[in-house]
């Protein structure tokens, strides 16, 4: 089964300025420096530590990471005379290195600033320590430039499991997500789905800046689902878990009827559990889409309904000799309901 999706994309850099404006924040970087660097392009998100190119070995010095200045360099640094060390720093200086962050409080020496600004370099500084930066800002390049695609539908949080609804336009997704928020789950998207790659096997999904939380309706129009509903009724990302494709009943179509034969469907080379769902009137799919999330999570703790019937199926056949009475109960008791 394949899911519509459209071009896969992928950001090939980022600029200096848009790492220190969306993470000075959560990383509490500061600027040492002027901000003439801040058009500087990252292109990768490895980091690295230059302790041995300050020392004169630049043969594999990888220069068109970050560098991160720790208590090492700080310490090298501090050891060599104010010539050695300019001598040490023009030496990276000397290659287009996109900034330099210093980690655990360190101050940056005069010299440093000073050819910082000459280069035009982003210069900052964190208290966090060095294993602490370098996870989070590595963490925040990998989320950059990891692979990403947008997918038609409706995405919404479902007991917790993340349920993507798909299905040719005008099929009802909209009005499905809408019916389980009102039954107090909460909506991460409608109409285009940006799902990113995190990590083998993990799947991201998230709404544009434009759309957000609106639903659109038809016969009603546009509406404002955390206006409407409270903060309680959406939230910003959620991995995806499942993805449901509703369709028109199609009597010469096969549906499963057992839940054996499971199947998936292929989203930037992750398998993803895929379910699909034909509409009948009367048929209520909201209360089914429930179920599909509380039968996934039993799946998830090792209980598949599914296998289990099977085995109770296989022992009957296998003792078929043996029935002494089809009744699921051993003794009606006095309790005639």
């Amino acid at each position: 089964m394949k899911i519509s999706q459209k071009s896969i994309s992928r950001i090939e850099s980022i600029s200096v300025g848009f790492l220190y404006n969306n993470s000075k924040n959560a990383f509490k970087l500061k600027l040492f420096s002027d901000d003439s660097g801040f058009e500087k392009k990252i292109f990768e998100q490895n980091l690295h530590r230059p302790g041995l190119a300050l020392a004169g070995f630049v043969d594999l010095f990888s220069y068109s990471r970050v560098q991160v200045f720790g208590n090492t360099e700080m310490r090298y640094l501090s050891q060599l005379s104010d010539s050695k060390k300019r001598e040490a720093l023009n030496r990276i200086f000397h290659f287009e290195i996109p900034c330099i962050i210093l980690t655990d409080g360190n101050k940056p020496f005069p010299v440093l600033v000073e050819l910082a600004n000459k280069n035009n370099v982003a210069l900052f500084g964190s208290p966090f320590s060095t294993t602490k930066l370098v996870y989070l800002v590595s963490d925040f390049l990998d989320d950059q430039f990891a692979p990403r695609v947008s997918i038609h539908g409706s995405f919404v949080d479902v007991y917790g499991i993340g349920v993507l609804f798909v299905g040719k336009s005008g099929i009802g997704k909209s009005e499905v997500a809408l019916d389980l928020i009102e039954r107090g789950h909460r909506l991460v998207a409608d109409d285009v789905i940006i799902l990113t790659k995190k990590g083998e096997g993990i799947l991201i999904g998230s709404g544009t800046n434009l759309a957000k939380h609106f639903i659109e309706i038809r016969g009603l129009g546009i509406i404002d689902v955390e206006r409407m509903f409270g903060i309680r009724a959406i939230r910003f990302q959620k991995r995806l878990e499942i993805i449901v494709e509703l369709e028109i009943w199609d009597d010469k179509a096969e549906y499963t009827r057992t839940g054996l034969d499971e199947r998936n469907v292929n989203v930037l080379d992750v398998e993803i559990p895929y379910v699909k769902l034909p509409i009948l009137p009367g048929k209520n799919i909201t209360v089914i889409s429930e179920v599909i999330s509380l039968n996934y999570l039993l799946k998830h703790y090792g209980y598949d309904a599914a296998q289990e019937f099977q085995s109770r199926l296989k022992d009957r056949i296998r003792n078929v000799n043996n029935i002494d009475d089809l009744r699921g109960v051993d003794y009606f008791e006095h309790d005639f309901e």
